[in-house]
């Protein structure tokens, strides 16, 4: 009798860590073909704008397509820092001895909305 693994219908959130450059999943990995396929769009976004400064396009054109590229970018950003806050600090705050690393996540998280804030 041979047996077919199915995937896993596991919803629990992945493994946060606290090093910033640490391998392996993070909160976003449930959503990282949707984000990959955000960033392609943003990527052609930007190549749209590569083209237009190319072909001489009127000035404001580009600027509108530079608000729209910087809002899709600011827009994935949140979606991010939201992900974050729903599986790191949420993990952190859940756990028995999490409060140095509560406090971590708390503070990656108030930095990030600081950085995204002077954008």
């Amino acid at each position: 009798m041979t047996t077919i693994d199915t995937p896993s219908t596991d919803t629990a959130p992945a493994a946060c860590h606290g090093a910033p450059a640490a391998a392996g999943p993070h909160g976003y990995s449930g959503e990282k073909e949707a984000h990959l396929k955000r960033l392609r769009r943003i990527e052609g976004q930007v190549r749209g704008l590569q083209r237009m400064v190319d072909e001489d396009v009127y000035c404001i054109d580009i600027l509108t397509q530079v608000s729209a590229s910087t809002k899709a970018l600011q827009s994935f950003a949140l979606s991010l820092l939201e992900e974050h806050l729903r599986h790191c600090v949420a993990a952190a705050a859940a756990a028995e001895d999490g409060g140095e690393e509560l406090n971590a996540k708390v503070a990656e998280a108030s930095a990030a909305i600081a950085r995204l804030l002077r954008t």
